[in-house]
């Protein structure tokens, strides 16, 4: 059976915001071509929903849909007056929101991160919304830790992200965790978008076009990128921008959102999930190839980073068995 996605649709819901869920998940399928998600859409009562433009939308289904999904997401919305003046919910959407069973998974897109902590969904956990209302986010619920400078957080089974284009993200972040970085990039493709954006990745920069005289650092990422495998250091990037070192980290930051040295160990995790998902590689070769050197490198960045070894990770992601891999080393 498809996983059952729930997406509820409130008044005040964004229209593009409302489609992100659909569309990424309807795109992800099997080696047979089946959908691996059912993917509807819920209002309250079932009633038809006022969009924050010039039009209403119908849905088909009211909001007993919660009780039988697998994950619930809840669409982009303007928070209303009554929700920013006291911090609370209308009684029916309370009512609705209980009708979610205990682990269901539950993805705020954007400001409905504002409904999940008034619910106290996000009580002593860390959460993000929009990078313009996460200050008065934080002012009004003091217990949920906000960081405005990420693009989606994953609690579990309780999931926020930023605006816009950072909701695809995130819907593609659930497909890989769920079946995989084959799957999830192939939804990309389809979607024509960029298969994957760390969720620490910064949300907003302030300045992200260089000045005129400015030289940008996109040719060193590239070369980077083509030599991850290969021991890489600041000095050596800032030399082939033809930059110091205090330049180059300057420019570097003010294009990407991070630190250049932040930056390569994210490509590098990237590169050693692709080949525990994708491969029967041993650990020690994963490793090598992604440019961590050794296995206890590679399992330090693991656990602090993404909370398995590697094995623990291959095995959650249905890779191939490690026994089957070619050439020796620590597996």
């Amino acid at each position: 059976m498809p996983h059952r996605v729930a997406v509820l649709a409130l008044d005040g819901v964004m229209p593009m915001d409302l489609g992100i869920a659909a569309r990424v998940f309807n795109q992800a399928v099997g080696p047979d071509g089946e959908r691996l998600y059912s993917v509807k859409v819920c209002s309250l009562g079932g009633r038809a929903v006022r969009t924050n433009e010039d039009f209403r939308v119908v849905v088909d289904h009211d909001e007993s849909l919660l009780q039988t999904a697998d994950t619930v997401v809840i669409a982009t919305q303007e928070p209303t007056e009554e929700l920013l003046a006291t911090g609370k919910l209308p009684a029916e959407l309370t009512a609705t929101l209980e009708r979610v069973r205990e682990l269901t998974r539950i993805v705020s897109l954007c400001t409905s991160a504002f409904l999940l902590a008034a619910a106290g969904l996000l009580d002593g956990r860390r959460a993000t919304t929009h990078w313009a209302l996460c200050e008065q986010f934080a002012r009004m619920f003091p217990a949920v830790e906000v960081d405005p400078d990420v693009l989606f957080v994953d609690n579990g089974h309780i999931l926020t992200s930023a605006g816009g284009a950072a909701g695809i993200d995130l819907c593609l972040h659930l497909v890989r965790q769920d079946h995989g970085a084959t799957v999830a990039a192939a939804a990309a493709r389809r979607c024509v978008v960029a298969p994957w954006r760390e969720g620490g990745q910064a949300q907003f920069i302030e300045h992200p076009v260089p000045e005129d005289d400015d030289r940008s650092t996109s040719a060193t990422r590239q070369w980077v990128l083509d030599r991850l495998a290969e021991p890489i250091t600041l000095e050596d990037m800032a030399r082939h921008a033809h930059m110091s070192v205090r330049t180059f980290t300057r420019r570097f930051r003010g294009e990407v959102g991070m630190s250049p040295l932040k930056w390569v160990l994210q490509r590098r995790l990237n590169q050693a999930r692709r080949l525990l998902e994708s491969t029967d590689l041993a650990v020690a070769r994963v490793a090598t190839a992604s440019g961590f050197g050794d296995p206890v490198t590679l399992r330090k960045h693991f656990h602090m980073h993404v909370g398995l070894s590697p094995l623990a990770y291959r095995r959650a992601h249905n890779a191939p068995d490690p026994a089957r891999a070619t050439g020796s080393g620590h597996r």
